[in-house]
Protein backbone atom coordinates (compact mmCIF):
# COMPACT_ATOMS: atom_id res chain seq x y z
CA UNK A 1 0.00 0.00 0.00
CA UNK A 2 1.55 3.16 -1.10
CA UNK A 3 0.66 6.19 1.12
CA UNK A 4 1.83 9.95 1.21
CA UNK A 5 3.05 12.12 3.69
CA UNK A 6 3.15 16.08 3.59
CA UNK A 7 6.85 17.42 2.96
CA UNK A 8 7.04 21.08 3.87
CA UNK A 9 9.90 23.50 2.11
CA UNK A 10 11.47 25.46 4.84
CA UNK A 11 14.09 27.11 2.40
CA UNK A 12 15.80 27.35 -0.88
CA UNK A 13 19.10 27.50 -2.80
CA UNK A 14 21.11 30.80 -4.11
CA UNK A 15 23.23 30.11 -6.69
CA UNK A 16 25.87 30.44 -9.61
CA UNK A 17 24.85 27.45 -10.90
CA UNK A 18 21.31 27.84 -13.08
CA UNK A 19 21.45 24.47 -15.41
CA UNK A 20 21.60 21.10 -13.74
CA UNK A 21 23.77 19.66 -16.78
CA UNK A 22 26.78 22.16 -15.15
CA UNK A 23 26.51 21.09 -11.92
CA UNK A 24 29.42 19.30 -10.12
CA UNK A 25 29.08 15.74 -9.82
CA UNK A 26 27.41 15.14 -5.92
CA UNK A 27 30.19 15.04 -3.64
CA UNK A 28 32.25 16.70 -0.85
CA UNK A 29 35.00 18.44 -2.55
CA UNK A 30 33.52 20.70 -5.25
CA UNK A 31 34.23 24.34 -3.74
CA UNK A 32 31.01 24.87 -4.69
CA UNK A 33 29.49 27.75 -2.80
CA UNK A 34 26.10 28.94 -2.38
CA UNK A 35 23.38 30.27 -0.27
CA UNK A 36 20.87 28.41 1.86
CA UNK A 37 18.30 30.63 2.66
CA UNK A 38 15.54 30.15 5.59
CA UNK A 39 12.12 30.64 5.78
CA UNK A 40 12.25 33.44 8.31
CA UNK A 41 10.02 31.06 10.34
CA UNK A 42 12.38 29.01 10.95
CA UNK A 43 15.80 30.90 11.94
CA UNK A 44 15.54 30.21 15.53
CA UNK A 45 16.54 26.59 14.21
CA UNK A 46 19.55 27.90 13.16
CA UNK A 47 21.09 28.70 17.00
CA UNK A 48 23.87 26.92 17.51
CA UNK A 49 25.48 26.55 14.08
CA UNK A 50 29.32 28.30 13.94
CA UNK A 51 31.35 29.08 11.03
CA UNK A 52 33.05 26.04 9.92
CA UNK A 53 30.46 22.82 11.39
CA UNK A 54 29.60 20.63 8.24
CA UNK A 55 25.84 19.87 7.67
CA UNK A 56 23.65 17.66 5.82
CA UNK A 57 21.44 19.81 3.40
CA UNK A 58 18.42 18.01 2.40
CA UNK A 59 17.02 19.02 -0.83
CA UNK A 60 13.91 18.40 -3.09
CA UNK A 61 15.52 18.03 -6.39
CA UNK A 62 12.56 19.30 -8.46
CA UNK A 63 13.99 19.35 -11.24
CA UNK A 64 14.44 15.68 -11.71
CA UNK A 65 13.08 12.70 -13.14
CA UNK A 66 10.58 10.40 -11.28
CA UNK A 67 10.48 7.64 -13.22
CA UNK A 68 13.60 5.39 -13.83
CA UNK A 69 14.09 2.56 -11.06
CA UNK A 70 16.94 1.38 -13.32
CA UNK A 71 19.72 2.94 -15.13
CA UNK A 72 23.10 3.68 -16.18
CA UNK A 73 25.56 4.81 -13.08
CA UNK A 74 26.38 8.39 -13.91
CA UNK A 75 25.08 8.78 -16.87
CA UNK A 76 27.58 6.04 -18.34
CA UNK A 77 25.54 4.00 -21.39
CA UNK A 78 29.15 1.85 -21.23
CA UNK A 79 28.12 0.96 -17.00
CA UNK A 80 26.14 -2.04 -16.61
CA UNK A 81 22.56 -0.92 -15.43
CA UNK A 82 21.37 -0.40 -11.70
CA UNK A 83 18.97 -0.03 -9.72
CA UNK A 84 18.43 3.55 -8.99
CA UNK A 85 18.60 2.60 -5.19
CA UNK A 86 22.06 1.94 -5.73
CA UNK A 87 23.13 5.07 -7.33
CA UNK A 88 23.15 8.23 -6.38
CA UNK A 89 21.05 9.72 -9.29
CA UNK A 90 19.01 12.41 -8.64
CA UNK A 91 16.35 10.62 -10.77
CA UNK A 92 13.75 8.69 -8.32
CA UNK A 93 10.62 8.25 -6.87
CA UNK A 94 11.34 10.60 -4.68
CA UNK A 95 13.98 13.27 -5.55
CA UNK A 96 15.41 13.64 -2.30
CA UNK A 97 19.64 15.44 -2.41
CA UNK A 98 21.75 15.27 0.27
CA UNK A 99 23.98 17.47 0.49
CA UNK A 100 27.56 17.20 2.96
CA UNK A 101 28.47 21.41 3.32
CA UNK A 102 30.56 23.27 5.29
CA UNK A 103 29.25 26.68 6.29
CA UNK A 104 31.51 29.32 5.47
CA UNK A 105 29.41 32.69 6.84
CA UNK A 106 25.74 33.41 8.84
CA UNK A 107 23.90 36.26 8.25
CA UNK A 108 20.08 36.26 9.31
CA UNK A 109 18.53 33.78 7.89
CA UNK A 110 20.86 32.96 5.32
CA UNK A 111 24.01 30.42 5.27
CA UNK A 112 27.16 30.56 3.12
CA UNK A 113 28.23 26.88 1.95
CA UNK A 114 30.92 25.09 0.67
CA UNK A 115 30.37 21.98 -1.47
CA UNK A 116 26.65 22.90 -2.29
CA UNK A 117 26.05 21.50 -5.99
CA UNK A 118 22.24 22.21 -6.05
CA UNK A 119 21.12 24.89 -8.30
CA UNK A 120 19.61 27.67 -8.33
CA UNK A 121 16.07 28.09 -6.91
CA UNK A 122 16.31 23.84 -4.91
CA UNK A 123 13.64 23.91 -2.04
CA UNK A 124 15.43 22.91 1.26
CA UNK A 125 13.31 20.45 3.36
CA UNK A 126 15.54 19.83 6.14
CA UNK A 127 19.19 20.28 7.48
CA UNK A 128 21.12 18.76 10.20
CA UNK A 129 24.36 18.57 11.50
CA UNK A 130 26.84 15.96 10.10
CA UNK A 131 27.59 13.56 12.39
CA UNK A 132 31.54 12.45 13.01
CA UNK A 133 32.41 8.45 12.63
CA UNK A 134 33.37 6.87 15.89
CA UNK A 135 36.39 5.09 16.15
CA UNK A 136 36.50 1.60 16.25
CA UNK A 137 37.89 -0.24 19.53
Amino acid sequence: MTKTYPLKVIGWIESDLTQVEKAPPQGAGSGQQAWLVLDPEYTDGLDGIQVGDELLVFTWLHLAERWPLKLSPHGNHDLPVKGVFGTRSPHRPNPIGVHHVRVLALEGNRLLLRDMEAVDGTPVVDIKCALRPRLSD
